[in-house]
């Protein structure tokens, strides 16, 4: 695979920071946001046998599978000005102990109570983790080579649905110690999430300033280039942050965005078993982890791209909506390799573009500002995950037609293109990037 080299600046003391960053922090963020996306999906996999050995009911697990988006919509927020009040050290090891430690006790549910409960939780603990995460690269990269960062944490998504599937397949077969399968699963999957939590209290530091790995000339260059960046942002105050137009904008614009996501990501399997005439079985979901393959790809070069060309952001992330917009029109096709390809398209699309989207909002605000921003912003994701599947069938049922969900979809891409080209237009001077 052709690699393309991260964005550069032409001080080499800063590029040598940047890489000293990049090694130290990347790493550890991906696995743990690799481990907590397993934990936020894996119940799709332990369904059929929690319904068998502790009766879960269809309406508790649906219930539950939702609830998670409500506690991650609310505590979004909050969970991030604490962040910024705590430092990510604390933070975020904290988080990722306590879902970590929610995932593994909902190896011992034994009622539709108890696991609502429990997803409520996991919802609760993780709000404050994937915001925490985009601010601590708001916090340690200048603008020129976040995209290229984030775009590495997006890609845990695409592996997650293509590689930890069979993680969780493998696990949920292991019978010991007189456990279940699924049981084992979670203490699996949550137990190295909460352990790698607690490692991240020790390696982490809350801000180049604090940081042990850094030498203090590479402390200064870099505190300096950050400084100049949010010397250009329109405000660190909270409450001007929320009378800020452009940060409604961008939550609606990522609200949308995750409406299509998961619409496209809840509904992908039982989509491809119709296109290929079989069941929802081992066939089916390894031609279903086609387009999230392809998906990889795209989050690996297209925010990398974005990054040698800062000037142009803001067309290449209204370009990867409309890939995804007409990627979603031509999936109702019922030719099954053009309906897949489609299918790639979308997911090429929509998730390439929320590396890009995540350098917006700290190019608007900073301080304890962009902490509420972030939380702002992925509390209207959370709103647009939860309402994602019933808005897709509720469409469907209403139209009579088993493709108006996916048209709808289609829709909801393109407007996200005009939010994002409109805020452009509007809000021009204050996507300019600083070089050094």
């Amino acid at each position: 695979m052709m690699m393309i080299k991260r964005a550069s600046y032409t001080n080499p003391t800063l590029n040598v920071a940047i890489d000293k960053i990049w090694k130290r922090l990347v790493p550890l963020m991906f696995v743990l946001y690799f481990f907590a996306f397993i934990n936020r999906v894996n119940i799709g996999f332990a369904q059929d046998v929690m319904q068998a050995n502790i009766g879960l009911s269809d309406g508790a697990y649906a219930f539950g599978a939702s609830i998670f988006f409500v506690a991650y919509a609310i505590f979004g927020v909050p969970s991030n000005l604490l962040l910024n009040k705590f430092g990510a050290r604390k933070w975020l090891g904290i988080t990722s102990i306590l879902w970590g430690g929610v995932a593994v006790a909902t190896a011992f549910v034994q009622n539709n109570i108890e696991f609502i409960i429990l997803r409520f939780l996991l919802g609760m603990t993780e709000a404050g983790f994937y915001p925490g995460i985009l601010l601590l690269a708001s916090i340690y990269f200048p603008n020129k080579v976040k995209g290229s960062v984030i775009a590495t944490f997006i890609l845990c998504v695409p592996l997650a649905l293509s590689i930890g599937s069979p993680l969780s397949g493998a696990l949920i077969q292991m019978h010991l110690l007189g456990l279940q399968g699924w049981s084992w699963m979670f203490i699996v999957e949550g137990g190295i999430g909460a352990i790698l939590g607690a490692f991240a209290l020790y390696y982490l530091d809350d801000s180049p300033s604090s940081a042990r790995f850094l030498t203090q000339k590479e402390k200064d260059i870099l505190n300096k280039k950050l400084q100049q960046e949010e010397q250009v942002t329109q405000t660190s105050s909270i409450f001007l942050a929320f009378k800020n137009l452009n940060i409604w904008c961008l939550a609606i614009i990522y609200g949308f965005i995750q409406v299509a996501v998961y619409g496209l990501m809840f509904f992908l399997p039982s989509q491809v078993a119709s296109l290929i005439g079989s069941q929802t079985g081992f066939e089916a979901s390894l031609i279903a982890a086609i387009p999230w393959i392809c998906s990889g790809f795209g989050v690996y070069y297209i925010p990398r791209i974005a990054d040698h060309y800062t000037n142009h952001r803001i067309t290449i992330a209204a370009l990867c909506m409309v890939l995804a917009g007409f990627g979603l029109f031509f999936s109702t096709i019922s030719n099954p390799l053009i309906a897949i390809i489609a299918l790639s398209c979308s997911a090429i699309g929509f998730l390439s573009v929320q590396p890009i989207f995540w350098i917006l909002p700290s190019q608007i605000l900073s301080g304890p500002a962009l902490a509420a921003g972030i939380g702002f912003c992925t509390t209207i994701g959370g709103v647009g995950s939860f309402i994602a599947p019933n808005l897709r069938v509720q469409i469907d049922l209403l139209m009579h037609n088993n493709y108006a969900g996916l048209y709808t979809l289609s829709i909801i891409a393109f407007f996200c293109t005009f939010l994002i080209l409109m805020l452009s237009y509007a809000s021009k001077h204050n996507y300019k990037t600083i070089e050094a």
